[in-house]
């Protein structure tokens, strides 16, 4: 059991680089992470880098953008 089992991680920008790299990081502790990219195919890469890791979470648009 690791130490974040049970926990719900909120990551912003997970589709690449250090947003990727802390998503995978809560994930492998135990967390369930919810990653956030600004498109549909930014939600999907994170889905599937999460499916790759063997993690539970999921990949959500959302753009906070003030438009």
């Amino acid at each position: 059991m690791s130490h974040l089992t049970g926990e719900i991680a909120f990551i912003t920008g997970a589709t690449r680089g250090i947003g990727q790299a802390i998503l995978l990081a809560l994930g492998k502790a135990g967390s369930t992470v919810v990653g956030t990219a600004t498109s549909d195919a930014g939600a999907a890469s994170i889905e599937k880098t999460i499916a790759d890791a063997g993690l539970k979470g999921c990949g959500l648009v959302l753009d906070v953008r003030d438009n």
